[in-house]
Parts: structure tokens; C-alpha cells; sequence
């Protein structure tokens, strides 16, 4: 698979991989917990939103560790960040859900940007996952959005 990638080249892939199965197993918390925290008249579609996300994490999660061991690495233990802000409100959450997308999403663009052009399959796997994190982005920013604002 790594064929056309050096073996410093695979390390600092699996370093990214690593990071990326963090993030997307404290994606995989972050969504349960907030979804716990969620109160009112809107609860419904908002948690079956959250829990979405979480099941999305897992598969993401998933996804990478098999790359990971795909290329010789071992899986990290670890699980990114996991703040508690004690900030319950939906848009808190959601600023919270922001930011941490923002971070995944940019972990993606590293791993692209070292295999572009260099291991079609990271590369295929790296693009899928950046236009499903806009994907997820894009959603959280109408969700912050007033209703009826267009701009």
C-alpha cells in the first residue's frame, strides 16, 4: 500500500493517522455527551443529530486504525482533547462542535497534502473525509445561524 511512500514518509502518515483516530474517538464522547446535555422544545432532531456524529466518529475512528495497522503503525490508546466547558446551551454546543471539526478537518488536509500524488488510496481516503467534514461544518454554521438569515 505504501509502495509509493518512504518509510519517513509512512511514519509521519501513521503520526497523522494517529492523531486523526484521537480526534474522531473524542469526536465520538464529545457528540454522546453533548447529546445528553441537550434540553427543550427542539431536543429531538437536535440529539438524533448529535448522535449521528457520534456514530460518524466511530466509523471514522474505525477507518483510520485500519489504515493505521494497513501501513505497520500501531493505533494509538490515546483520545484527543475533551473539554468541559459546563456551557449546555445548543449554541455552545455547537460553537464546541465547530471548533473541533475545524481541527479534524485540518489534520485531513496534512495527511493530503503528504500523500498527494503519492498513494492514490490515502489520497482518495484523505479527500473523502475533508468533504465530509466541510459537510459537517457547512451544517454547523446554518445551525448557528439565525432562523431565516441567508447570509
Amino acid at each position: 500500500m505504501a509502495s509509493q511512500l518512504s518509510k519517513a514518509e509512512s511514519t509521519q502518515v501513521v503520526e497523522i493517522l494517529n492523531r486523526i483516530l484521537e480526534l474522531e474517538l473524542s469526536g465520538l464522547v464529545r457528540y454522546l455527551h453533548y447529546s445528553f446535555m441537550v434540553f427543550g422544545h427542539n431536543r429531538i432532531p437536535i440529539v438524533a443529530w448529535l448522535r449521528s456524529q457520534a456514530v460518524e466518529s466511530q466509523a471514522h475512528a474505525v477507518r483510520a486504525g485500519e489504515l493505521i495497522t494497513a501501513l505497520g503503525g500501531h493505533p494509538s490508546l490515546k483520545i484527543g482533547a475533551l473539554l468541559e466547558t459546563h456551557k449546555h446551551n445548543v449554541d455552545e454546543i455547537l460553537r464546541e462542535a465547530l471548533a473541533h471539526e475545524e481541527e479534524g478537518v485540518a489534520q485531513y488536509h496534512k495527511l493530503l497534502e503528504l500523500v498527494a500524488g503519492r498513494n492514490v488510496m490515502l489520497e482518495e481516503y484523505a479527500r473523502t473525509q475533508i468533504a465530509a467534514e466541510d459537510m459537517h461544518l457547512a451544517d454547523l454554521g446554518k445551525m448557528l445561524r439565525k432562523p431565516g438569515s441567508i447570509a
